[in-house]
């Protein structure tokens, strides 16, 4: 540790506070709805920067000892947690609460009249996210064990001290929250901005003029019909030839390998001819415009788990492949020829428990060609000469394609799905392939321009949370506040604390049988 400001000491986090952990329960014991003689009992989802009251669990008051009611200057924390950012996150009960805590919380009270704000910022630096990062260890819950937290050191300024160095952090942090709440609504407007965009783009706004320069090109709904199904079998037809010559070189080869595999007929697909009040366009379903969706591997994979990469609901970003977290597995030719990708495919997501995540696409650029794609994803494929695959990336976050994902997807169970049947029965706009190359190129231009201005905010807000990681680093070595020779040094503090600890008897912990411990898991 580097040198201390005059008056400072260092301390354990178990030397200045007491640890009180959370009430254990099973799901037998709690209730969604409150009643007399239950308290509320807050759980690692209902706090991060804020707290979140809207689902909380009900526990009888004699299951909730005095010690596991919150108290005013409480340091909550979320011991374990299935999001691993989420262990080790802290805030302060500023004010009594009428609630208590469950077993995947911890509660560090202060044992003098310190100052907790401080403590919280403390607990919200970087250093201290890299200590946890270092150790929280969990298989399938991320755990942040009790003594890891409480053996953890912390700069101790005089208690004056710390009270005027809160009262900086909060000045300034306050500057900085009034600056991210702008940028912030800038993105939403941004967000808006595309939406609104793409609403345009395919009800034939942005093109209108270029259908008045090109009259000539438009195609009656009939047309345009009748010409998608003669692709589509002349597709199905170039399929079915370059199987015939894959099989008769199998069987030259003395048949070795695997046998190749018949194409399937594509699904017939009903579809009538509409007119929408933009000429030269019709909706049709989205299945016949496309080749048949097709799911991901269900091979297991990890990091460095074979030779090729395999995309994931984590590498579907904003439109584009993100392959920055990429696990990996072994396949054979085959496997990879079925899981394999062409640039201009687009990767959508099919399952998660987040409904604006399903259907969330990204569109196949020639170095993600590279990867495979795993099973909670579905490659969709664009029929050339009918649909650019550009627009069908773009027809997927469509607002009214979107309201449709939804009402298919959207699940009571907590986790949300779209099956391939499903997306082939979404209902879209087509129009003749040169407007939809006009329509790319005006969405392109435009899209890029809002792409830049986002890439502008999201260094703001990086900028941002650099500014209040300098304020704390400069808070915690001496350097926010000046300091005041007359305040009572840190270490008289400390020996007052380590007096009355030493006067509250610690309180046993409790060993739990091993069924009460699954029970406390899924209660939790």
């Amino acid at each position: 540790m580097t040198e201390l400001p005059k008056g400072w000491a260092v301390a354990t986090v178990g030397e200045l506070f007491h640890y009180y952990r959370g009430v254990t329960y099973s799901k037998e014991d709690a209730e969604k709805q409150p009643s007399e003689g239950r308290l509320p009992v807050l759980r690692a989802n209902n706090f991060n920067q804020a707290f979140d009251l809207s689902d909380l669990v009900f526990l009888p008051e004699a299951m909730v000892s005095p010690d596991q009611r919150l108290r005013s200057g409480d340091l909550l924390f979320a011991m374990s947690s299935g999001s691993k950012s989420h262990v080790g996150k802290c805030i302060e009960v500023k004010k009594r609460m009428n609630a208590s805590f469950g077993a995947f919380c911890g509660v560090l009270r202060p044992v003098d009249a310190m100052a907790p704000s401080l403590f919280v910022h403390a607990f919200q630096s970087k250093k201290f996210r890299n200590y946890i990062e270092e150790l929280a260890a969990g298989t399938n819950i991320n755990n942040l064990k009790r003594d890891t937290l409480l053996n953890y050191e912390l700069s101790i300024p005089p208690l004056n001290e710390q009270r005027r160095i809160v009262e900086r952090i909060e000045a300034m942090f306050d500057e900085i929250d009034h600056g991210v709440e702008n940028l912030k609504k800038a993105r939403a407007t941004l967000g808006l901005y595309r939406q609104s965009l793409l609403k345009s783009a395919f009800e034939g706004r942005l093109t209108a003029d270029w259908r008045a320069r090109n009259a000539d090109k438009l195609e009656t709904p009939e047309t345009l019909l009748a010409r998608i199904r003669s692709e589509r079998d002349s597709r199905y037809k170039s399929a079915l030839d370059d199987w015939q010559k894959a099989l008769t070189d199998w069987r030259e080869n003395g048949e070795e390998g695997k046998k190749p595999s018949k194409p399937k007929r594509p699904r017939d697909i009903a579809a009538i001819p509409k007119d929408i009040g933009i000429p030269g366009w019709t909706t049709v379903p989205l299945g016949l415009i496309i080749d048949t969706p097709t799911y991901g591997t269900s091979k297991k994979c990890d990091y460095d788990g074979g030779a090729k990469g395999v995309l994931r609901i984590p590498n579907i970003g904003a439109g584009r492949v993100d392959a920055t977290d990429l696990k990996s597995a072994d396949f054979d030719e085959f496997e990879i020829k079925q899981y394999g990708l062409e640039e201009g495919d687009v990767l959508t997501v099919r399952s998660n428990g987040s409904l604006s995540i399903v259907g969330k696409p990204a569109l196949v650029t020639a170095k993600d060609t590279a990867f495979l794609f795993a099973g909670y994803l579905i490659r969709v494929r664009a029929v050339p000469r009918v649909l650019q695959p550009e627009n069908l990336a773009n027809l997927m976050t469509e607002p009214s394609v979107r309201n449709q994902i939804e009402a298919k997807a959207k699940s009571t169970s907590g986790v949300n799905n779209i099956s391939a049947k499903e997306l082939e029965e979404l209902q879209v706009p087509i129009c003749c392939m040169e407007e939809q190359a006009e329509i790319t190129r005006i969405l392109d231009e435009r899209l890029s321009a809002a792409d830049a201005l986002e890439a502008e905010i999201d260094a703001g807000l990086t900028r941002a949370e650099a500014l209040r990681q300098s304020i704390l680093k400069q808070a915690f070595s001496g350097k926010l506040v000046p300091q005041d020779p007359e305040d009572e040094p840190a270490a008289d503090l400390l020996a007052r604390i380590k007096a009355e600890k030493a006067t509250k008897p610690k309180a046993p912990r409790k060993r739990k049988a091993p069924q009460k411990q699954k029970e406390d898991q899924n209660g939790l």
